[in-house]
């Protein structure tokens, strides 16, 4: 099959692109490399340097003609955000358009959407949070990632009859993760530690996530190819605290303590997806324990 994945350059996204070369498929991969770096993407796949904003983005698509497409391209800091709300949103949102509306235009048979579970849940008393729970984003990221999900929902599907998944992922980590970029905890505690420089948590150290191994991430994605329509939470439906987190990590690589900050305002405090219907429907589920995959990390940054 012939694939196409924006993003592919990039942390997840050339994980997929790994995955689906080693399952056979014919993979084209768009990137603008603002993030992605070309080294991550597999040799085997066809590279296009490219923004998903370009007018010539529509050529791209009506020369290799996908099947099926991948979206992880994308503005993924939410400070960034913050700070430039217009910004996020012509690269999230009219970015986003830009290659659904390419997909359209060469029919392909799925189009499948990177979301994000806790920037759109936002602060939620129904945890771990089913995808029936009351959309409550508090950044401009998280906005722009609901309101793609609500042109599928209220106009790609009924009205253009486009077939699609929009994954909204916990917290994602694992090899290829820039800790100096815009990363998660993780690669940070890792980097830091791995070379002896000081790690700090914002707030108190209580709140919670729920973190993700990216292998887990792209065994959803490619169980999406052939299966689900719809909005689905990808996570482990586990939640641990940044200070715990850390305390393991640290008894991993040495004992060096984490300094506190002043709290972000507006952070939240609890954040845990349910992932049922993921297993209902795509017949998903995580299977890389926090701690295999803390380790796998680590072993990447040495």
């Amino acid at each position: 099959m012939k694939i196409l994945v924006t993003g592919g350059a990039g942390f997840i996204g050339s994980h997929l692109v790994d995955k689906l070369i080693a399952k056979k498929h014919k993979v084209i991969v768009i990137d603008n490399l603002t993030t992605g770096y070309q080294k991550f993407v597999n040799p085997k796949a066809k590279f296009i340097k490219i923004d998903t904003r370009s007018k010539k983005l529509l050529e791209v698509f009506k020369k290799e003609r996908p099947q099926v497409v991948f979206h992880l391209a994308a503005q993924k800091s939410v400070p960034f955000s913050l700070k430039n709300p217009a910004l996020d949103a012509d690269i999230n949102i009219n970015g986003s358009l830009n290659v659904i509306d390419a997909s359209l235009s060469v029919k392909v048979k799925k189009f499948i959407f990177i979301s994000t579970g806790g920037a759109i849940y936002g602060e939620t008393k129904d945890l771990p949070t089913p995808e029936t729970a009351k959309e409550k984003p508090d950044s401009p990221y998280g906005n722009a990632k609901l309101t793609i999900d609500n042109y599928f929902k209220n106009y790609y599907l009924p009205v253009r009859k486009l077939n699609y998944v929009s994954l909204r992922l916990a917290n994602v980590y694992g090899p290829r993760q820039d800790p100096y970029g815009e990363a998660g905890v993780i690669a940070i505690f890792i980097s830091n530690l791995l070379n002896n420089k000081q790690s700090y948590i914002n707030g108190t150290g209580k709140q919670t996530r729920d973190f993700i191994y990216v292998d887990d991430v792209v065994n959803a994605c490619i169980k999406s190819i052939s299966k689900g329509k719809g909005i689905y939470n990808i996570g482990t439906s586990k939640e641990i605290s940044i200070s715990k987190l850390y305390s393991n990590i640290s008894k991993l690589i040495n004992e060096k303590k984490v300094k506190y900050k002043k709290a972000i305002p507006g952070e939240v405090i609890r954040s845990v997806l349910k992932c049922q219907k993921a297993k209902r429907e795509l017949n998903w589920k995580s299977q890389v324990t926090l701690e295999q995959g803390i380790k796998k990390t680590i072993n990447y940054f040495k």
